[in-house]
């Protein structure tokens, strides 16, 4: 009886340890766009950009879909929903793997840029001075999300209208995901004090 409250503590202790770590993805060309962008705004006394969970979904799948193209191909600012500007061949795609309504994304921007090596400061000022920084003045734009493959860069700019929040069901689905394991954890704990 020993070994088996043995096991489940250990199960106990791995499982609370993954549901409590926070696994961070960093890309370092990323974050120093981020700072850039947010130095940029705060220098034109806007509120910086947060950065927000599925705008980084759609910028990463975005700048996937771009991998393999030449960096030759001008691409400008595109709305977030296909068939108002510039479109990206698997974008709704992309939303259902996002998990993100396409009626919350039409206020958005997605602002795809191709530098090679993706030198910093050429990417900075590839969104500062080209038509993208009018997108960047706007205080309108408060969400950020930042994807990069290879030489590409895509920033997808949110509001915090519901017509540019890029919201999704999925925190409904986080929710109940993290009620299981609530859930777990409580059956699990109950089981070890009434087998003492």
């Amino acid at each position: 009886m020993a070994s088996l409250r043995l096991l489940f503590s250990s199960f106990l202790l791995v499982h609370a340890i993954l549901l409590l770590s926070n696994t961070v993805n960093c890309n370092e060309d990323e974050d120093k766009l981020l700072q850039g962008l947010n130095s940029y705004r705060t220098a034109r006394n806007l509120p910086i950009l947060k950065e927000h969970d599925n705008a980084d979904c759609i910028a990463d799948e975005v700048a996937q879909q771009l991998e393999d193209q030449p960096c030759t191909r001008p691409i400008g600012p595109s709305t977030a929903v296909p068939g108002t500007g510039p479109q990206f061949a698997n974008y709704p795609d992309a939303l259902k793997k996002c998990k993100i309504h396409a009626n919350t994304t039409r206020d958005g921007v997605i602002l795809p840029a191709c530098v090679p090596k993706l030198v910093s400061t050429l990417v900075l000022a590839n969104y500062t001075e080209t038509q993208y920084a009018r997108y960047l003045n706007d205080s309108k734009y408060t969400g950020i999300g930042i994807g990069s493959e290879d030489d590409w860069i895509v920033v997808v700019l949110t509001t915090n209208t519901p017509t540019g929040s890029f919201a999704s069901a999925a925190a409904c689905l986080v929710f109940k995901v993290g009620l299981d394991h609530y859930y777990l954890f409580l059956l699990l704990g109950l089981f070890l004090l009434l087998t003492n």
